[in-house]
């Protein structure tokens, strides 16, 4: 079975709790620090075994890493692990999950080492926006409930906003058009596609 590690704990005597997202189920699975075990970290897409005992929690056991060569570049590596944070306490309190989560971030993976990584993870965060529904196209200000024609910007979850009505960075609004259409950070300067990511970390 494959996975990503969503979230390590550490409890009594150096033992884990390790929280793994699989292609349609978060499984968290207790890891006995007194045995032969592989390295793993936060972030990790695993090859592994569940191992049923007397205790409520499944063993993990018999651990891979499936290992990416950006796993290596110690800043890559940085921000991959600050977006599966955002994921794990966007779907920790899921069991039963969606392929599609586990399909975006095999994709994401498969783009981080080739393309710059807060855009892979902006423009993935809009197709998370789009599947659950909460993509919203329309530019209608959740505060004044006013239709936005110039003076955009964007709160958490992206949503959009007059700047004058939560006092945040303005953003280009034919460009965040363009980018809610096609998911595509290409026309983005730099600067704005890091201002997007600042809103990011603020929570999915």
């Amino acid at each position: 079975m494959q996975g990503y590690i969503l979230n390590i704990n550490r409890v009594k005597d150096e033992d884990l709790i390790v929280s793994i997202l699989t292609p349609n189920k978060l499984k968290t699975l207790y890891r006995f620090y007194g045995a032969r075990h592989s390295t793993i970290n936060l972030g990790y897409k695993i090859d592994f075994e569940a191992i049923r005992t007397n205790s409520s929690m499944a063993m993990l056991r018999n651990v891979l890493h499936l290992a990416q060569k950006w796993n290596m570049q110690t800043q890559k590596f940085y921000i991959w692990q600050q977006v599966i944070k955002l994921f794990y306490k966007h779907l920790k309190d899921v069991v039963e999950i969606d392929q599609f989560y586990f399909n975006l971030l095999d994709k994401m993976s498969d783009k981080w080492d080739r393309q710059n990584s807060q855009r892979v993870a902006v423009e993935a965060y809009i197709e998370i926006l789009e599947y659950e529904g909460r993509l919203h196209d329309d530019f209608v200000c959740f505060v004044c409930e006013e239709r936005i024609d110039r003076d955009l910007s964007l709160a958490r979850g992206f949503l959009p906003a007059h700047t004058s009505c939560i006092f945040a960075n303005q953003q280009n609004k034919a460009k965040i058009e363009n980018l809610f259409q096609t998911k595509s950070t290409l026309f983005l300067e730099d600067s704005e596609v890091l201002d997007l990511w600042n809103i990011i970390n603020e929570g999915f």
